[in-house]
């Protein structure tokens, strides 16, 4: 089944002109206004009562499989941008307790931690205060209104808390396209490539209003495998920017990818940095998921040809914060 949503060709984009195809995509897939002036949940506002109750009759075995990265110092991070790997250091240990040193009375002990890390150093949802478009964030407001130095006031990731629980969609478009399960880098794949992964899959991967869609690229594999290299922030496999308008109209609520940024790179203007962003941020309201480990997911759903799910993804409410980890769970 595909969505027959029109789209861009890739072929006709200007990579010379990356400024008038946002501006474009964004005028075409614009969400503003659409829930009020002050909304600050975007697509999220696409699942309701009834859908996650939907969703989870979706749970049969009661399987559960985490699609989360550890948190550790081997974490996919470089350094880009200051974002490091987790730094996880102990406070009190079992050492500290059998030298008795912990001050506790009737020979209790016990042990204690702190981990300092980025927000985004792993697997994590990008919230609506996390990109803009010419100073201007999600809903039309001012960037700087929204984010400041105390975080980000209006959209702070806290606000999606309880939100992001509904029907998950797995499109394993690295099974269905990929060599070995595994899409090159720089791949784009494109809304063509979606509708006839969804075909080839079934009527379990329809995608609709409210749907929480994850894309495996395999590329998570591959790192997993050969090595971190250039995951964070190099060539990768990921959403063509002419997927904008898929992502506006199939009304989809979040969607989540294998990969550091989503979208494919390098991206597909001579000279831009995450034009996808910068349309389904800023102006679709869009949550984006990255780094989530899919594989588990995807081989038993190759196995039984079921590819929805329960999905729960409550990032943890940072408050004020432009994006946040998350533990995500399929429960089938």
């Amino acid at each position: 089944m595909t969505s027959h949503i029109s789209s861009i060709d890739p072929a006709e984009l200007d990579r010379g002109d990356p400024e008038a195809a946002i501006a474009a995509a964004a005028r075409r897939c614009s969400n503003w206004g659409r829930w009020g002036p002050d909304d600050v949940h975007g697509t999220l506002n696409h699942i309701g009562d009834a859908d996650r109750a939907r969703a989870a009759a979706l749970v049969r075995t009661g399987q559960t499989l985490s699609l989360s990265l550890r948190f550790d110092m081997d974490g996919p991070q470089s350094g880009w941008r200051r974002r490091t790997n987790p730094i996880h250091t102990m406070l009190d240990t079992g050492s500290d307790a059998e030298a008795g040193r912990q001050g506790f009375p009737h020979g209790i002990g016990g042990a204690d931690d702190v981990v300092t890390m980025p927000l985004q150093c792993s697997t994590q949802w990008d919230g609506l205060g996390h990109i803009f478009d010419h100073g201007r964030a999600w809903n039309d407001r001012p960037a700087g209104e929204v984010v400041t130095s105390d975080g980000d006031r209006v959209t702070g990731i806290e606000t999606a808390a309880d939100l992001i629980i509904g029907r998950g969609v797995l499109l394993d478009v690295g099974r269905q396209f990929g060599t070995d399960g595994e899409l090159p880098d720089g791949f784009a794949i494109t809304t063509q490539h979606l509708d006839e992964t969804i075909e080839a899959q079934g009527s379990t991967a329809t995608v609709g209003r409210g749907d929480l869609v994850c894309i495996r690229t395999g590329q998570l594999t591959r790192v997993l495998r050969d090595g971190w290299g250039t995951y964070a922030g190099g060539p990768a496999p990921g959403l063509s920017f002419t997927t904008a308008d898929w992502l506006r109209h199939t009304d989809i609520a979040a969607i989540a990818t294998d990969t550091w940024g989503f979208e494919v790179r390098p991206n597909e203007f001579d000279d831009a940095f995450q034009p996808l962003h910068q349309v389904a941020i800023p102006h679709i309201g869009l949550y984006l998921g990255e780094m989530w480990n899919l594989d588990a997911l995807a081989d038993a759903c190759a196995t039984d040809r079921r590819y929805d799910f329960l999905l729960t993804a409550a990032p943890i409410p940072v408050t004020g914060a432009v994006g946040a980890p998350v533990n995500p769970i399929a429960m089938r």
